[in-house]
């Protein structure tokens, strides 16, 4: 697997327990910043193929807005229905104040 660092966003562009939007490709893909860092996950729920962007961040939980299935942030993980399916989660990295996401 090789690496495939995209810059994202400006550290600072993303709020304390926020997200936001980054579309790549045909892809759309959550930028979240919590309490221990930043990480990335699949931008669309499972449920429904409805974009999570607009849902509510809660410690390290994404709620999404339609029909509030919960995924873990840091892990992917549907843990809350009627999400069953998780969602995939990606490397992220910060250097020189700009975030970066692993896609490969």
């Amino acid at each position: 697997m090789t690496d495939n660092w995209i810059e994202v966003a400006n550290a600072d562009s993303i709020e304390m327990e926020d997200l936001i939007r980054f579309d790549h490709g045909d892809k759309t893909f959550c930028i979240y910043r919590i309490e221990d860092g930043y990480y990335a996950t699949d931008g669309m729920c499972t449920h429904e193929a409805v974009h999570l962007e607009d849902g509510l961040v809660m410690d390290d939980e994404i709620e999404c807005p339609m029909h509030q299935g919960i995924f873990n942030i840091k892990t992917g993980e549907a843990v809350s229905p009627p999400a069953c399916e998780d969602i995939k989660t990606y490397p992220i990295k910060v250097e020189n104040d700009l975030v970066y996401i692993n896609i490969s």
